[in-house]
């Protein structure tokens, strides 16, 4: 037969498992008119969450796909590109693999760890910013007029609950809440990612999950309100920061309405009206998961304003984020706002966003501004991730919930199935995540210092969590001078690793590590310059690691050296000499630190750094000069063990006052342009510099081709054209595939980014040229081979490829497992011949048929063997799929008959 289909198409050759049919079982390459998907289908659902699910090919991240309704379902549209690079395929989401749950860290050595005992409790703070304050509190709602953002079809609502306090005199300070990424609308026991909500269902009331951290504050005088992003949680899975810059916007159109009405209380929804006028002098905002990268980004936006044409809002800032307060956040852009104070809030059984990326929020801060304000990691121990919100809380919530931390009964993890004895239960997590939001509130708003010993890695504890186990370590604030590896510096006596690199004997983590560590969290790039720590490892005490900066640091005036040292999780009593040697050559041993390691397992990001304080007083004695010390020295006094040593600060306690320093801040933009007949155009990636002064950012450039990525340190100020990305377009009238090319940017030193992500894309303006298939042998005898011909109209520039699927026949017996060959079914399905069963019975199993670029034909085939059993003539049919992996309508249906050679 012959037949004619838009089969799918890219513009290179493609890898061998595409052409020997041996793509993973659950993938498969599918077309949709002249695109190219490839498509990974999970057996079980995988729910709508905040970590943004990636593919991986060869160590490298291929693309975020989108997701399908049936939440199974996952497809990536391929490029130029991507075609070459299909080999060792992977899905990730959060740090956590997908495809292969029982490998659930990249470094894949899966181990039955039994979590450490527990220590005695920390001493209790000097406040308890936990306990409800003297105010009655008063609820209400309001339901404004929906909005349109850029990049969104549908408009998003503008929906919030309200909880303030009752004879509150005067202005209150105002708390913001955003809920994350989660599903949308449900009826029953189902929920999907819609919106608008389809007729029949409820829109899932994600904004009322913290209702009782409202009450909290409300109680001690804040006026609170948690603002409904499920428009935005709809419609996101197209945007390339993840919705980042929708939620910047919608918080700031909340906080627009706010100041409106402050200035005019009785243009107020009825909500409002009877609250406390809000002092928006005064704001802090609090953000879940995706939640907590749109606060960053609004904070930002507040203070450096984006590009008018990605902004949903283009009105005047009249309100100050005083802080932010992160929950479980991600943090695609990697691009924390150094100048305001945060509280990064990192659940240790955190299912969702389980890599717990949310620590660059305190990381990636070195260096890039002042470093006076606060940014503080707080590790609450056995939380998960959703039940920080009431209305992702089984037996709490309103439409279906679960346990986003997946409990595998066989395999009972020893940290964070329900029952073990570091996981919290939904209630206590709550509980310390309202303690831990009042305590930065207490802090960053309220001015009350003695808040501060319960973030900054004093190593105080709210008893009002107990009795979750919550530790802290902070950047910022009254730190002075630091022993930081990112930069330049000289290290003996250990390694100087990095923290992304696919190289084990470069990366900080080795492939014999348990588990993940949120500081070596990674990013777009398979390799980042620049983001380094220390790595120590030794067999016996008494080797000391030194580091030395390229200048000499001063820390007069700083009572304590401040560290920040990772330890193997369960690991107990490492145990550290600190010395430090002045450029005159005097050295002092300061003391002895002792850490002992997280809880954790092969599932959790456990590898956490500590903070550990050890006074300078023996340097005072022993005449050091402390305004010129050259070099940090840590040396191990327990037997065999390893460290990794993440930077050490000049502490002083205090919270200073912050100003927001000029920065300039970088936004990359996307160009698409059609290649056209002939000629070669130089197209640049389009890049904003706006803001004031200068700075520096690290430029990434991807190879469309290798995937691998070039670096460089580039100086930026507003109004130059500093970070020039020219990428050359060919045209010509040959059919081949759109070609991305993508740059990634970073903020080293005096700027803030926005939009991190850009580049250009060449698109294919020629058509596809026209297929036929013809049989070459569709009828033979059992031990041959069943072929069809694929030719094309004309050559192409891209292989043309498609993916058949084994459909039922229509009358008579159809080939079973037992009548083709066992490695070709092995290949095509991953299946084995027993038991036996009609080949349309099979899962997954599938052809994949492509004619090479620059050639009109190729053949598909069944290969069968033959056996002794007498039977009687047994057919197969193959049919063209579409993009879901059905048989395409219209498309071509191959079919084939085998005859018995008895």
């Amino acid at each position: 037969m012959t037949g004619a289909s838009p089969l799918a198409a890219h513009a290179a050759a493609p890898t061998r498992e595409a052409h020997e049919n041996t793509l993973p079982p659950g993938w498969r390459i599918t077309d949709e008119g002249t695109a190219r998907h490839l498509v990974w289908r999970s057996a079980p659902e995988i729910p709508m969450g905040d970590a943004r699910v990636e593919f991986h090919a060869g160590g490298r991240l291929l693309g975020v796909p989108a997701a399908a309704r049936d939440g199974h379902t996952f497809r990536l549209e391929l490029d130029a590109g991507d075609a070459t690079r299909l080999t060792d395929l992977q899905v990730w989401a959060g740090g956590r693999r997908l495809d292969a749950p029982g490998d659930n860290t990249r470094q894949g050595r899966r181990g039955s760890l039994a979590a450490a005992q527990p220590p005695a409790p920390l001493p209790a703070g000097a406040v308890d910013p936990g306990k409800p304050g003297s105010y009655r509190t008063a609820t209400g709602e309001y339901d404004l007029p929906s909005v349109r953002l850029p990049g969104f079809k549908a408009p998003v609502e503008m929906r919030a609950v309200v909880v303030a306090p009752t004879a509150a005199r005067g202005p209150r300070p105002l708390a913001l809440f955003l809920h994350g990424r989660h599903a949308t609308c449900y009826k029953g026991a189902d929920a999907t990612g819609d919106w608008p909500c389809p007729a029949g269902t409820k829109p899932i009331p994600s904004y009322r999950g913290y209702l009782r951290d409202q009450q909290l504050l409300a109680s001690q005088g804040y006026v609170t309100v948690s603002v409904s992003a499920n428009g935005i949680n709809g419609q996101d899975w197209a945007a390339e920061d993840g919705g980042a810059q929708a939620r910047s916007s919608l918080v700031r159109q909340h906080l627009a309405r706010w100041a409106d009405w402050a200035a005019h209380p009785a243009a107020a929804p009825a909500a409002v009206r009877k609250m406390p006028k809000a002092d928006l002098s005064k704001v802090l905002l609090v953000g879940h998961s995706r939640g907590g990268e749109g606060v960053n980004r609004a904070a930002m936006d507040s203070l450096y304003p984006p590009p008018a044409a990605q902004d949903g809002y283009r009105g005047p800032v009249r309100w100050h984020v005083r802080g932010t307060v992160l929950i479980g956040p991600t943090i695609f852009g990697q691009n924390p706002v150094p100048d305001v104070p945060s509280a990064t809030l990192l659940p240790g059984c955190d299912g969702d966003v389980s890599d717990l990326q949310g620590e660059v929020y305190v990381d990636g801060t070195r260096g890039v501004s002042g470093g006076r304000a606060l940014h503080s990691a707080v590790y609450v121990e056995g939380a998960n991730h959703n039940f920080f919100n009431t209305e992702w809380t089984p037996g709490k919530a309103q439409a279906p919930a679960e346990d986003d931390f997946f409990d595998d009964p066989d395999h009972k993890d020893p940290v964070c199935s329900p029952g073990s004895r570091t996981r919290l239960t939904a209630d206590q997590q709550h509980r310390a995540g309202s303690t831990y939001i009042a305590t930065a509130a207490r802090l960053f708003v309220a001015g009350d210092d003695r808040a501060r010993e319960l973030l900054d890695g004093t190593g105080r504890r709210a008893p009002s969590a107990d009795p979750a186990r919550v530790l802290t370590h902070a950047v910022g604030a009254q730190r002075g001078a630091g022993f930081l590896p990112d930069g330049t510096v000289g290290v003996t006596g250990a390694r100087l690793c990095s923290a992304v690199d696919p190289r084990p004997a470069v990366a900080c983590l080795g492939e014999d590590a348990h588990g993940a560590s949120p500081h070596f969290a990674r990013w777009e790039t398979g390799r980042e310059t620049g983001r380094r720590a220390v790595a120590l490892r030794w067999s016996a005490p008494g080797t000391p690691a030194r580091v030395q900066p390229a200048a000499p640091l001063s820390l007069t005036g700083a009572p304590s050296l401040a560290l920040r040292v990772i330890v193997p999780p369960n690991s107990r009593g490492t145990q550290l000499d600190v010395a430090v040697t002045d450029t005159r050559g005097r050295r002092a041993v300061l003391g002895r630190v002792t850490a002992d390691g997280l809880p954790g397992s092969d599932r959790t990001a456990s590898y956490w750094a500590r903070e550990l304080r050890v006074p300078l007083t023996a340097a005072t004695r022993a005449g050091l000069d402390l305004r010129h010390v050259k070099s940090l020295e840590l040396t191990p006094r327990s037997r065999a063990g390893q460290a990794w040593l993440m930077d050490a600060w000049a502490w002083r306690p205090g919270t200073p006052a912050v100003r927001e320093a000029p920065l300039a801040r970088v936004d990359l933009g996307r160009l698409s342009v059609k290649e056209g007949d002939s000629g070669v155009r130089t197209c640049r990636v389009p890049v904003r510099v706006s803001g004031h002064g200068g700075g520096q950012v690290r430029v990434y450039v991807m190879d469309p081709v290798t995937g691998e990525a070039r670096d460089r340190l580039v100086t930026v100020r507003p109004g130059r054209d500093d970070i020039a990305v020219a990428v050359r377009v060919e045209g010509n009238k040959r059919f081949a595939y759109d070609v991305t090319h993508d740059v990634v940017v970073k903020a080293v030193h005096g700027t803030v980014v926005g939009s991190h992500r850009g580049g250009v894309t060449a698109l294919n303006d020629d058509p596809m040229p026209k297929v036929s298939v013809t049989p070459v042998a569709d009828r033979v005898t059992e031990g041959q081979a069943l072929r069809w011909k694929v030719t094309l109209s004309e050559p192409a520039d891209a292989e043309i490829g498609a993916s058949f699927s084994v459909v039922p026949v229509t009358g008579g017996p159809e080939l079973s497992t037992k009548d083709v060959d066992p490695a070709w079914l092995r290949e095509a399905s991953g299946a084995e011949p027993d038991p036996e069963r009609p080949l349309s019975q099979v899962e997954y199993l599938g052809v994949w048929v492509s004619v090479p670029a620059g050639t009109t034909s190729t053949e598909v085939s069944v290969p069968t063997v033959k056996d002794t059993v007498s039977e009687p003539a047994e057919s197969v049919r193959l049919a063209v799929t579409d993009d879901s992996g059905a048989p395409l309508p219209g498309g071509p249906v191959l079919t084939g008959t085998v005859l018995d050679a008895s």
